[in-house]
């Protein structure tokens, strides 16, 4: 299908701190799944607050490297930034700066346009805790008639009022194509496990729920099929698991947006190949998506 696909969500420079020293990466969960998509060979648009300073110009510069069209939205307190602390199994740990905190999108002419024309959009960390914020992308969507996708990806650094963040998010996620979910997601936003959460987003109207479980792969609940998949096991260790999970929504964006597969084989296709991608992705620093290939 022609057109671009739209990823409205956050654009940022992640700072790595660790015994190894300290690293800079673009970065942002809707900037690596945006990057992702186009490494993929799926031409892709980014809404996103970028601001007016040296870290803005790197991140559009990375985008145009990617051949990513950049929609910004104005950054009052300039652009976004994570400091993150790495575990010995590589799981960050963060911290945000306060333009991140008070990240706002903008849809003007340009956006709702490039929504129109989009086959699919994708929403990934979002402020869904901000209502008015939330009711502008209901709107600017639902007006676009374009398949929807959304990870909510809360992060707690960034999270103001969770009870809110839950509403919003089911909100805009009532009937979408695709929604991803990880277990960090299920214990965050409704302190359970992904089991519940799995059953709430399909009597949601969900038409296909991903779940992801890290290190132990993923399942999909598409239309009364169920399919699971391990992580693949490629060779190296894994370095860095940041970017992991966009990796996942990105290559099942890719292989869905001209439409969903109709029955459990092409699901099992679009699980497996999201396995050796965010495999072959954790096996990197930084997020950007790698194909095992």
């Amino acid at each position: 299908m022609s057109g671009r696909v739209v990823v409205v969500g956050d654009a940022l420079i992640d700072e790595i701190r660790d015994d190894a020293g300290v690293r800079e990466f673009v970065g942002g969960a809707g900037l690596n799944v945006a990057v992702g998509l186009s490494r993929l060979g799926v031409p892709a648009s980014l809404i996103a607050m970028v601001g007016d300073d040296a870290a803005g110009a790197q991140i559009r510069a990375y985008l145009g490297d990617y051949d990513v069209e950049l929609l910004e939205s104005p950054a009052p307190f300039g652009t976004s930034r994570a400091i993150s602390t790495r575990s010995a199994a590589g799981e960050p740990e963060y911290v945000f700066n306060e333009a991140a905190q008070n990240r706002r999108v903008h849809y003007g002419d340009a956006e709702r346009a490039a929504l129109a024309a989009a086959p699919m959009v994708v929403v990934s960390c979002f402020p869904f805790d901000d209502a008015a914020q939330t009711d502008e992308l209901v709107d600017a969507t639902t007006s676009a008639s374009t398949p929807l996708a959304i990870d909510p990806n809360p992060r707690s650094g960034m999270l103001h009022d969770r009870a809110e963040f839950v509403r919003g998010f089911e909100k805009a996620a009532s009937g979408a194509l695709l929604v991803k979910v990880g277990e960090d997601d299920a214990q965050l936003l409704y302190g359970t496990t992904l089991e519940p959460l799995r059953d709430r987003l399909v009597a949601l109207g969900v038409r296909a729920v991903l779940a992801t479980y890290g290190a132990g792969g993923a399942a999909i609940d598409a239309e009364g099929t169920t399919v699971s998949r391990a992580i693949s096991d490629l060779p190296g260790r894994v370095v860095d698991t940041m970017g992991g999970g966009d990796a996942v929504l990105a290559t099942s964006v890719a292989l869905v947006r001209d439409g969903l597969p109709v029955d459990e084989a092409g699901w099992a296709h679009v699980l497996e190949r999201a396995m050796d991608v965010a495999a072959a992705t954790c096996r990197h620093e930084g997020a950007l998506l790698r194909v095992p290939e």
